[in-house]
């Protein structure tokens, strides 16, 4: 039986990149190794991250001045790692869920945050709009896409101040205005990479300015100027991201890619909101997510929600749970996800629908 893997992450890779990166474990650039137990100091992997900084920088389009790194320690040690370099006098932020409120809380060790403002009356189940961002503050954050409840800012909020963002699980599903932020950042383990790498996109010009003493491994010059090479950077994830960005290419770059995510978005979100059975979490079109699709029974039939995913887990549905601060089910429908298990899903749902 076909596999159709939801899972919100670690997530679905290409079969190009898991191809790729079987045949580098066998044996890497034809060197007799596997790229397993290679010295991150030989020119083969050295020329592995040049062409992926390349790569990254082109699908992107990120202009002179940026430097883009590969790091450990995940999008959750950026929360602190941000504020630690970046934070002077006071940081904006912008509350739309459980990862921006995380980031919130470590900026707050660093320095005066004003929260712009939260969705979280809602459950966090729209993104806030009427809010002012201070102009005297070092930065705006926000989190672009939010895994658990299922919402998204798709396009770069127009603000007066510099910019940084997690993009941890949108990244490459759109266009990005990089000129417009100092830092991107984001786990790879959506739409890059197997876990154990984390992507920094920062312009180099805004380093070096917070007057705190930053731990050598915690400082972004460290990384810049020895080119993620400083200590021995996660060598197998950032193989892997290569084969991904490589993938992305050939399909055409990254609108190609927007445009086929927003397709098999607006299939699962028309078979949701035409169900009799089934509801969306995020009432509001503009602010839904179409990365990760959260939603539930409608109340009358909310006691069916183990037995529906009982169902869809036996057609081949994998990881499609909703996370247990909304319930229901989750469809995390990243880059390499096929729109053949978009429709494999659809059609369980109007199955149990007509059963039920």
């Amino acid at each position: 039986m076909k596999k159709h893997n939801f899972y919100a992450g670690p997530s679905i890779m290409s079969q190009y990149t898991i191809d790729e990166t079987a045949k580098a474990i066998k044996e890497f650039a034809d060197m007799g190794l596997s790229i397993l137990e290679i010295s991150h100091r030989s020119k083969q992997f050295q020329a592995v991250m040049d062409e992926t900084v390349d790569l990254f920088k082109s699908l992107l389009d990120i202009p002179e001045g940026y430097s883009v790194l590969f790091l450990g320690g995940g999008a959750s040690l950026q929360f602190a790692m941000v504020p630690m370099n970046m934070l002077i006098h006071k940081a904006a932020y912008l509350d739309t869920g459980v990862w921006a409120s995380k980031a919130i809380k470590e900026a707050k060790l660093f320095g005066d945050v004003d929260v712009v403002a939260s969705s979280k009356d809602r459950n966090y189940n729209y993104i806030p709009r009427d809010y002012t961002v201070p102009t005297d503050v070092d930065y705006f954050h926000y989190t672009s896409n939010n895994t658990i409840y299922g919402t998204e800012i798709r396009k770069d909020p127009d603000v007066k101040v510099p910019m940084i963002a997690d993009m941890s699980s949108d990244i490459f599903s759109r266009p990005v205005d990089v000129s417009k932020y100092e830092l991107i950042y984001g786990g790879a383990q959506k739409n890059l990479a197997p876990a154990g790498v984390t992507f920094v996109i920062v312009k180099d010009d805004t380093l070096g300015k917070a007057d705190r003493v930053i731990p050598t491994m915690l400082n972004y010059e460290t990384h810049v100027k020895k080119g993620s090479m400083f200590n021995t950077p996660p060598v197998l994830p950032i193989f892997s991201a290569l084969q991904t960005l490589k993938y992305y290419k050939q399909l055409g770059g990254v609108e190609a890619i927007e445009k086929m995510d927003v397709e098999k978005a607006d299939v699962l979100y028309n078979a949701i909101d035409g169900s009799k059975m089934f509801v969306a979490t995020v009432p509001n079109h503009e602010d839904r997510s179409i990365m990760n699709v959260c939603f539930v029974m409608k109340p009358e039939y909310k006691d069916l929600e183990k037995d529906f995913i009982d169902f869809a887990t036996e057609r081949g549905m994998m990881g499609i749970k909703g996370h247990r601060d909304v319930g229901g089910f989750r469809a995390s429908l990243y880059n390499a996800l096929p729109m053949e298990s978009v429709k494999a899903l659809v059609e369980a749902m109007k199955e149990f629908e007509s059963k039920h």
